[in-house]
């Protein structure tokens, strides 16, 4: 049974990148909303000295914003092609679930990956602690995606789909945003794993909370 579950899951998960390799709406989306977003900023600001903070608030904001301009269609999609129906008849919920959730978790590691880089250069940061800051940006990326997931998939049923995803999400999110903006913080300073321990605990509770708790809502969501 799991090894079915598990092959289930992964052919949801190669569905939706077949679909986003022909269309590329997700990615093109999310990175072209970050790196505008970014050179905006860049220009703006100019050549003021940011203190760490700011910088860590900014680059958790630029993340933000960019998800909810495309991790709202992974159900969306489903339901405007009207291919909801086929899933809810070739999988459980929870298959369902964990494919899409893997699925936005590889977008959102592509956005940082590519979006990481430049922020760095453009806004001309120093990351004394890249280790740190690399397991708080996956462990947002992990919080983020659950929320997300089962957040899209309420908001893929209603009619105002794009402004009613932001305005779910953001509640939902700030306290992952607030703790993932302090861990950043604590690396760009250098304060090492001491400095950071209370900020990765939450995001380490938030992810398996979210997750945990959409995986049991998900089934009431996908089929009700």
């Amino acid at each position: 049974m799991s090894s079915g579950w598990t092959t289930k899951a992964l052919a949801v998960l190669a569905k939706d990148i077949r679909t986003e390799l022909r269309t590329r709406y997700s990615l093109n989306a999310l990175f072209m909303f970050a790196f505008t977003t970014l050179v905006v900023v860049s220009f703006s600001l100019g050549q003021l000295s940011l203190g760490v903070q700011v910088l860590s608030a900014l680059y958790w904001i630029i993340i933000f914003f960019a998800s909810m301009s495309a991790l709202s269609g992974v159900f969306v999609k489903e339901e405007d092609a009207k291919t909801a129906q086929t899933l809810r008849l070739f999988a459980r919920p929870s298959v369902i679930y964990a494919g899409k959730l893997i699925y936005n978790m590889l977008l959102l590691a592509i956005l940082c990956a590519l979006l990481t880089p430049l922020y760095v250069v453009f806004m001309n940061v120093t990351v004394p602690d890249w280790p740190l800051f690399l397991v708080v940006v996956l462990l947002g990326i992990i919080g983020l995606s659950g929320a997300t997931t089962i957040i899209g998939a309420i908001v893929a049923k209603a009619n105002v789909r794009g402004a009613l995803f932001a305005v779910l999400s953001f509640p939902v999110l700030l306290p992952l945003l607030v703790a993932a903006i302090g861990g950043t913080d604590a690396a760009l300073v250098g304060a090492g794993w001491a400095g950071a321990e209370n900020h990765v605990k939450f995001l380490v509770a938030y992810a398996v909370i979210m997750i945990t708790t959409s995986a049991v809502l998900f089934d009431f969501v996908w089929n009700g």
